[in-house]
């Protein structure tokens, strides 16, 4: 059976990943091979964490720490009281003025309703994803960007809260984008410390994304030398021309 392990290792080699990328997939039914989730979790995105290492399930009942999340991924079987803990979540958020009422229909939803979410390594799924999900640190975050630019055809958006927002962004929109998550995710989640930020592709396009990703991740690496090179030469008192520092590239 195939997997994403190509893909996976064309991610972690070309952008130097500290942790593997995980593959996002909503469904309606469930894949015999795959287990359900064991366990209770703050917060939907303290799966991202966990997805890491092993391949599971979830269902409307193990997101339901966070109404937030259920209602990003609009998640089918929700509890009875889903409604109310959104609307006392959001209701305190507005107090705080974190949130305005405006603002709130404004935050991307999952176009269409599913029962389970599928998480884990990119290099273990068997499934298309519907969304990749990367930790990427500033540098990591440049070749992306230009990656993505060529991909899509257009910047990549840059999000804040919610940090689950990002998985409906790009499957409703098919485009990638950036998330530099929220307080909650940045609570929860070790992985998004403070250097690093959320990227998310659609899962339909990986390929690509992948192959930009390799190519543009060698051409900043030698430019970085040609930089680097000039500054030493110019440092030192010389006025290299172009051609002179890319001769010394070898």
């Amino acid at each position: 059976m195939s997997t994403y392990q190509p893909q996976a290792d064309q991610l972690m080699t070309s952008l130097g990943l500290s942790q593997q990328p995980i593959a996002i997939s909503f469904c309606n039914e469930l894949p015999d091979n795959i287990e359900k989730f064991d366990g209770v979790v703050p917060a939907g995105c303290s799966f991202w964490q966990l997805a890491a290492t092993k391949t599971f399930a979830t269902s409307a009942s193990d997101h339901d720490m966070c109404s937030i999340g259920v209602h990003t991924h609009n998640l089918s079987g929700a509890a009875a009281s889903q409604q109310s803990e959104l609307e006392v979540t959001l209701g305190a958020m507005i107090g705080l003025d974190y949130v305005r009422e405006a603002e709130i229909a404004g935050i991307p939803v999952m176009q269409n309703q599913h029962q389970f979410v599928i998480y884990g390594p990119l290099s273990e799924s068997t499934l298309e994803p519907d969304a990749v999900l990367l930790f990427a640190q500033s540098a990591q975050g440049l070749t992306l960007t230009e990656a993505v630019t060529r991909v899509d055809g257009n910047m990549p958006v840059a999000m804040g809260r919610p940090a689950c927002a990002v998985i409906p962004q790009v499957i409703n929109l098919e485009n990638a984008a950036m998330s530099l998550g929220c307080c909650g995710a940045r609570a929860y989640l070790d992985t998004l410390n403070d250097s690093v930020a959320l990227w998310a592709l659609p899962g339909s396009k990986i390929a690509s994304y992948c192959d930009q990703i390799e190519v543009l991740a060698k051409a900043n690496n030698i430019l970085t030398m040609f930089h680097s090179q000039r500054g030493i030469d110019v440092a030192a008192g010389q006025r290299p021309g172009v051609q002179e520092s890319l001769e010394k590239l070898g």
